[in-house]
């Protein structure tokens, strides 16, 4: 906890997409000891929620309710995700939600894992010329399948895609 607050500690985020704009800042909280070891909140939410966003024993960031749903492997993965949703939906010539059972027809083939965001319950895929982004963490968390969110950011050139960066990261 305490090289999670030397690290991240006080780092003011921007609005997620999803989980009501995620935590507002970074700030660890209310350690908790369980078989696993210890968990932690990872920081406030930005508006009432039925869950907390928390850091896992093992370092995983996610949100916990009536269960525990690993949105990304590390805090890293999370603040990655959030700037590649603010890149893709300003590069993005079309933006499509889908919600629920529509999210099963996305065809992710030809499509590759974007590693950097280290998705768990929350995934993105690079595509030719699109990024998907899937959202899994409330249906998990809040045992609501019908949560499942799918964000597709469609119209996108090399710079859209990959904001500069080789494939070598």
């Amino acid at each position: 906890m305490a090289a999670y607050q030397e690290r991240w500690g006080g780092l003011l985020l921007p609005p997620a997409p999803q989980y009501d704009g995620g935590p507002k800042y970074l700030d660890p909280d209310s350690p908790e000891a369980d078989s696993a070891g210890w968990w932690f909140e990872a920081g406030m939410q930005r508006t009432a929620v039925p869950y907390s966003f928390m850091i896992s024993p093992s370092g995983e960031f996610g949100i916990h309710a009536e269960r525990w749903a690993p949105l990304h492997a590390t805090i890293e993965g999370w603040v990655e995700a959030l700037a590649l949703t603010h890149h893709a939906s300003m590069w993005a010539k079309q933006v499509t939600k889908l919600v629920g059972d529509d999210v099963d027809g996305i065809d992710l083939n030809g499509y590759a894992p974007v590693r950097e965001v280290m998705g768990l319950a929350d995934t993105w895929w690079r595509g030719p010329d699109s990024l998907v982004a899937l959202y899994s963490g409330e249906a998990t968390a809040l045992d609501f399948p019908k949560g499942r969110i799918a964000v597709i950011y469609s119209g996108l050139d090399e710079w859209g895609l990959r904001g500069g960066v080789d494939d070598d990261g």
